[in-house]
């Protein structure tokens, strides 16, 4: 069964049609990227996988459970939103606690993994809102990966890190895909991508215009960069 399976989903704001009878599935254990131009359509097809948002007709299923049922998929999934940042009234220690307990993580050992993971532990106490961009982005990580869900939903997850970081992330999410996870990523960052994504999907104007993986997509020796680039140019010139 998919992971992910979306089926005929469109959504407009006002008169602006956003996404366009959308179709496509994530299976088990893929390391699954979705591209595309800006405003083409990723971060809000994000939101509707994930239960923040209701699509004008169509379905999502996430991990069995449809997108009527946000607060379920929500439980099961972690998510990195796109430019969003924790709590500014709470310190890195106290965001990633209080996950914990809405997560229903009773190890609580896990937060200082974290922190150590991202090198943060010194910033445990300081609160989020005089924290630096990329140590929010490492808090906002650590909290979607905090309670090792089978499912991680990240919208530009390498955004404000620095290459060690970049690499840390990389190889932690490749991680958990060689053990039978599943990883969905939205990104501009095209030379990560190329180096973990098993499928992908390329997005341009609200329409899916070409999923498969990287050899099913290729011509000759194109890399990631130069197929999005082509499939986008012919979607628009269509």
């Amino acid at each position: 069964m998919p992971v992910i399976e979306v089926k005929n989903i469109n959504k407009s704001f006002g008169t602006t049609q956003v996404l366009r009878d959308i179709n496509f599935h994530v299976e088990p254990g893929d390391f699954f990227g979705l591209f595309g131009p800006n405003g083409a359509g990723k971060t809000t097809l994000l939101r509707v996988i994930t239960g923040q948002l209701a699509p004008d007709s169509g379905e999502a299923v996430t991990l069995g459970v449809s997108h009527r049922d946000a607060l379920a998929v929500k439980r099961m999934v972690g998510i990195v939103p796109e430019a969003e940042t924790p709590p500014t009234f709470l310190t890195a220690r106290e965001t990633l606690e209080l996950t914990c307990r809405i997560r229903k993580v009773e190890d609580l050992g896990k937060v200082d993994y974290w922190l150590d993971f991202f090198d943060i532990s010194e910033k445990a106490d300081v609160l989020c809102r005089d924290l630096s961009k990329g140590q929010r982005q490492k808090v906002m990580l650590a909290a979607a990966f905090i309670h090792e869900p089978d499912l991680l939903l990240v919208d530009e997850p390498f955004i404000n890190l620095d290459p060690i970081y970049q690499r840390k992330v990389r190889e932690y999410l490749m991680s958990l895909v060689a053990i039978g996870r599943t990883v969905f990523m939205c990104t501009h960052i095209l030379e990560i991508a190329e180096k973990v994504c098993t499928r992908i999907a390329v997005i341009n104007d609200g329409q899916i215009v070409s999923t498969g993986s990287l050899d099913e997509l290729r011509v000759g020796d194109e890399d990631l960069e130069d197929i999005f680039l082509r499939v986008v140019e012919q979607a628009a010139a269509a």
